[in-house]
């Protein structure tokens, strides 16, 4: 038999099998018309006592102490399409929806949303860790779902916010060096998208932002070009989205020899249009298929494949091209705020801690000028 109560307890008692129970009520169901109860159990009268108390305290606050039983699983599936869907690009979205159904799902979807500890989620990060996986991505896009989850008082706290991620190696990426960057160019010549690799090595475009312009967006004797949107692609279909930050819409200016391919271009273009007329659709991109569609990435990357082979240099991908032209820029002595602002980045210290493999050449040089101009 259950003993009785101690006075001024509250609801509190000892099972026959020596547990301790606490009871909290919190009125009816509007619903189901049942009172709605929290039950709490411990091996101890302190312990159930203290949650019973933390209860009525959080209570009192108007939060929500009984929070619907759902897994992880569960949650992250509600929180990607109704929350995530709706406020981020559709890159990002993919890029979450593939984090979820790949990693997080299969390690911590079991698990009952309100019990996950930062215990259970560090043990599952270290493990995809030692796989090679860079887990930085996966407690990121956990903790932004988690914190939606303290918002609605699912959970009182964000356990991927208490945990740390392994070190892990910097990554060094590759860039061309002023007189293979010319050989590069040099390749591309022979190339019906020369221009696409020549801007890019010229300000550093991403790829998506590169295949977003359109002609309205160069003005070729201002010698600028303006970045307004990426082209990205969900569910294989292109789609013009908005620039990830306000510090990516951008005007840059464009060296000649950038203004020269992008003449060149347009002449040829307009042959293709002519020759093409029957099945040319006209959507004013800058650079596009033979039909005057946007022009598929996996294209892109084929193309450089070949120009990188024709001039013997290593594999690079696309974005290598943005580094290349950060770090020529870095290397002419050109300030940061410029480098940051060519290139879109939101803080100056993303671009010196991106590219701060150049700047040991640079102290040089400036130690150089020192002795030279006092020494």
């Amino acid at each position: 038999m259950a003993k009785k109560r101690g006075q001024n307890e509250g609801t509190i008692f000892q099972r026959e099998d020596g547990r301790w129970v606490s009871r909290i009520s919190l009125g009816y169901d509007l619903t189901t018309n049942k009172r709605k109860q929290k039950t709490f159990y411990g091996k101890t009268k302190d312990e159930v006592r203290r949650k019973l108390t933390e209860a009525q305290r959080g209570n009192d606050l108007g939060l929500n102490v009984a929070p619907k039983t759902q897994t992880v699983e569960q949650f992250l599936t509600h929180w990607l399409e109704q929350v995530a869907k709706q406020r981020v690009r559709p890159a990002t979205y993919r890029s979450y929806e593939q984090i979820i159904r790949n990693h997080l799902t299969p390690g911590l979807g079991k698990y009952s949303l309100q019990k996950l500890t930062p215990q259970i989620v560090q043990s599952f990060l270290n493990a995809k860790a030692e796989t090679g996986i860079s887990v930085e991505h996966l407690r990121r896009v956990l903790r932004t779902a988690l914190t939606q989850a303290v918002r609605w008082d699912l959970v009182p706290r964000n356990v991927a916010a208490l945990v740390s991620t392994p070190k892990k190696e910097r990554h060094e990426f590759t860039y061309l060096p002023p007189e293979k960057a010319k050989a590069f160019l040099q390749a591309a010549k022979s190339q019906r998208l020369e221009a696409l690799f020549t801007v890019a090595v010229a300000v550093g475009l991403r790829l998506g932002e590169a295949l977003g312009l359109r002609w309205q967006d160069i003005d070729l004797d201002g010698k600028t070009l303006t970045v307004r949107h990426q082209l990205q692609r969900l569910g294989g279909k292109p789609q013009l989205v908005e620039p990830k930050t306000s510090k990516a819409r951008r005007t840059v200016p464009l060296p000649q020899f950038a203004v020269n391919a992008l003449i060149d271009h347009k002449a040829r273009q307009a042959k293709e249009k002519e020759f093409n007329a029957d099945t040319w659709n006209e959507q004013d991109f800058v650079f596009t298929s033979s039909i005057g569609t946007p022009v598929d990435d996996r294209n892109i990357r084929r193309t450089l494949t070949a120009i990188l082979e024709k001039c013997e240099l290593p594999h690079m991908r696309f974005h290598d091209l943005r580094h290349t032209c950060a770090s020529l820029l870095l290397a002419q002595g050109t300030d940061p705020r410029t480098i940051m602002e060519t290139l879109g980045h939101s803080q100056i210290a993303l671009t010196l801690n991106t590219y701060s493999h150049v700047l040991p050449s640079l102290q040089r040089d400036a130690a150089d000028r020192m002795q030279k101009l006092i020494g």
